[in-house]
């Protein structure tokens, strides 16, 4: 039996008001195990204002809540935790900045090297991808299923397949061992809308 879990992550942008309720609504659809925050042109400020918005929407539904590439605010509004790309801070500093007890997970993209020396170093998940193509941003790499299959069958720390995943095309990384699924447009652009996504995601899950 599979243990993975939902991984949602915001829109690139988004009206702020209109998205705190449309978040509510995702988040009673079922299962979420995270929420990252990924404004990736947005000022401070409005990283800051949207996690003051939606951080306390994820929390009071057991919803942890990651920032994207900026464990500096991370720490500073007191979320879960950061994610961090190859490109972004290095992984001790982040540590350093968010402290032990913080979620800090590492993008992998399709290398093993880089994933170990995440591990290693103490990371909380390593993320692999992209899987598929996808809207949400360029991908650098794309990663093979088998990559999953040996970091499931290897490793102890878990790992998030993000890229162009929806509900249609989730089932085989599920079955190679993902422990959590990462996934933007797949449930905000849903034909069914997003509550009824993450009910279907928890249904194949």
């Amino acid at each position: 039996m599979s243990n993975c879990r939902l991984y949602l992550i915001t829109p690139p942008k988004f009206e702020l008001r209109a998205f705190a309720e449309e978040l509510k609504r995702a988040l009673d659809g079922g299962d979420v195990a995270c929420l990252q925050l990924r404004l990736k042109d947005a000022s401070d400020g409005d990283i800051m204002r949207a996690a003051e918005t939606l951080m306390p929407i994820a929390q009071a539904r057991d919803v942890a809540f990651l920032i994207n590439d900026r464990p500096d605010i991370a720490h500073m509004m007191r979320a879960d935790g950061v994610h961090i790309g190859q490109d972004d801070v290095p992984y001790a500093e982040a540590r350093e900045i968010v402290g032990k007890d913080a979620i800090l997970g590492v993008t992998c993209h399709n290398s093993r090297d880089l994933a170990f020396a995440a591990g290693e170093a103490g990371a909380d998940y390593v993320a692999f991808g992209a899987f598929f193509p996808t809207q949400t941003k360029e991908a650098k790499t794309r990663a093979d299923i088998e990559l999953l299959q040996w970091w499931a069958e290897t490793m102890t720390v878990p790992c998030v397949a993000i890229g162009g995943i929806t509900v249609e095309n989730c089932r085989p990384l599920i079955g190679a061992g993902a422990d959590f699924i990462a996934v933007s447009s797949g449930v905000w652009n849903y034909a069914g809308g997003p509550q009824a996504a993450v009910k279907a995601f928890n249904s194949l899950l």
